[in-house]
């Protein structure tokens, strides 16, 4: 699902005050541990990245690497911050994506 404005405006207000629930290191991107972004977004939808100032990689690096290799859309980037949106497989944790549709 392509996101539209209006769209990712609704999934940035949400996300607002959410602190961010998985954090890139030392390690980098590694397949692991974009199988673990994919496992969270079926049970979340919505949720933010962290990059460390220890790790080698930018944040444009990231964004690619999400989207390159996984469903998972990056609906926004402030600072070392990503804000990531996917819609879940399972129809029982589908909150966000139902609204979004809606918008």
């Amino acid at each position: 699902m392509e996101l539209r404005g209006k769209q990712k405006r609704y999934l940035r207000a949400t996300a607002h005050d959410m602190r961010p629930l998985f954090s890139v290191g030392k390690q980098g991107l590694t397949p692991n541990w974009l199988e673990q972004l994919g496992s969270a977004i079926d049970k979340r939808e919505l949720f933010k990245v962290n990059i460390l100032n220890n790790s080698d990689v930018t944040v444009s690096e990231v964004k690619e690497y999400i989207e390159a290799n996984s469903n998972i859309q990056v609906v926004q980037t402030i600072g070392h911050t990503l804000l990531l949106f996917g819609q879940a497989q399972n129809p029982k944790y589908r909150d966000y994506s139902v609204t979004v549709a809606k918008i």
